[in-house]
């Protein structure tokens, strides 16, 4: 039986690049070498689509080694052709077969719904949500109001465009102070990873908050703060998705609650990720639950995660985001706890492989035309 050809596609123009990298490395070293012939494929952060010779330099040592060598693909920029199901590389004249995309991507331009709808225009197999999905769990003022329609509880939150804050700053501060107050957090509404989030207590540390969110994107969103535990639930399926043990971020000092992109992902002792979360089975059900609810409010396929507050006041349970391609790195809570639940990291790369297979099956059954 040939192997089925694997297209990861990892790094973009997002800031979270160096994230992407580091996911792409986790699901090549992992990935059934027996089942799949991975090829590599790096987009720059200008842009560029790199061919899978020069894409392999740019994983670290262990996922490279992992690959078969690429000795023989032309080296230089590379471009996506597809028709019918049958998707490839045009590289150095020549064109690459691949049966499956896996966009290995994180934030802005790889999660948001466009490469999406690339291989959607290609009409190829790809790993993970589809294009609405994607673009509504990217935007977390589209994502909430998605979850608030389908009657599940959020925190209170405000947004506004860039162009409003620079039109009339002055305004949008006495909007956010009137209706969330201090403290709050601010968050560019189109990133991840806790790129560009900042905590304001005060007018002088709003604004900067504002100013830096603004840098990342054009709109922007201001969440209350809670006193509150973070919980994680992984999400994974089509038509009939499974939600995998809950984890938490167990913080040691509380006064930096807050887990910022160093924290996260290059760690500062200060957290730890515990699976399963320390709370009842009958939260724990409730939170499984509400996971795969959230799922299909955006209308998610293959795989998610879903980040909860639970409130230390009341008990309350809400909703915060969904995140359509979780980071999938050796510190991503993600894959920690689907191997909790029963499935390690390449028993899952391979079921999100055949998920993605199914659903550009299932969806080819669609008429296109009268």
């Amino acid at each position: 039986m040939s192997k089925i050809r694997v297209g990861v596609v990892f790094g973009g123009r997002s800031g979270e690049h160096e994230v992407s990298i580091r996911s792409a490395a986790a699901v090549v070293r992992e990935m059934d070498k027996e089942r799949y012939e991975v090829i590599p494929i790096h987009i720059d952060k200008a842009g560029r689509w790199l061919g899978p010779a020069d894409s392999a330099e740019v994983l670290p040592p262990p996922a490279r080694l992992a690959l078969s060598p690429m000795d023989d693909y032309p080296a230089g920029e590379t471009g996506l052709s597809g028709s019918a199901g049958v998707g490839g590389l045009t590289t150095g004249g020549r064109t690459i077969p691949v049966d499956v995309f896996f966009p290995v991507l994180h934030g802005t331009y790889g999660e948001d719904g466009t490469i999406q709808g690339l291989f959607e225009m290609a009409d190829i197999p790809y790993v993970g949500c589809g294009v609405v999905a994607s673009s509504c769990g990217m935007d977390k003022v589209m994502m909430k109001t998605m979850f608030a329609d389908a009657g599940l509880p959020i925190c209170r939150h405000e947004w506004f465009l860039r162009s409003a804050w620079e039109g009339d700053g002055d305004r949008v501060i006495r909007r956010v102070e009137a209706e969330i107050g201090y403290p709050c957090f601010v968050k560019p509404a189109n990133l991840g990873s806790s790129v560009g989030v900042s905590r304001a207590d005060d007018e002088k540390a709003l604004r900067a908050a504002i100013a830096l969110a603004a840098e990342f994107d054009g709109k922007i969103i201001v969440e209350e703060c809670l006193d509150m535990r973070e919980i994680e639930c992984g999400v994974l399926g089509n038509e009939s998705p499974e939600a995998s043990l809950p984890g938490e971020y167990v913080v040691k000092d509380d006064s930096k609650r807050f887990l910022d992109y160093t924290e996260k992902y290059a760690g500062t002792g200060n957290n730890e990720f515990v699976v399963p979360s320390p709370i009842p089975m009958e939260l724990a059900d409730r939170v499984r639950s509400m996971a795969v609810d959230a799922f299909a409010a955006i209308a998610g396929s293959g795989l998610a995660r879903v980040d909860f507050f639970l409130r230390n006041d009341t008990g309350e349970l809400l909703v915060n985001e969904i995140n359509t391609m979780p980071g999938l790195t050796d510190s991503s809570g993600f894959p920690k706890m689907w191997e909790a639940s029963g499935l390690d990291l390449r028993s899952l790369v391979d079921r999100l492989i055949t998920l993605a297979i199914d659903r550009h099956r299932d969806r080819a059954r669609n008429r296109t035309c009268l």
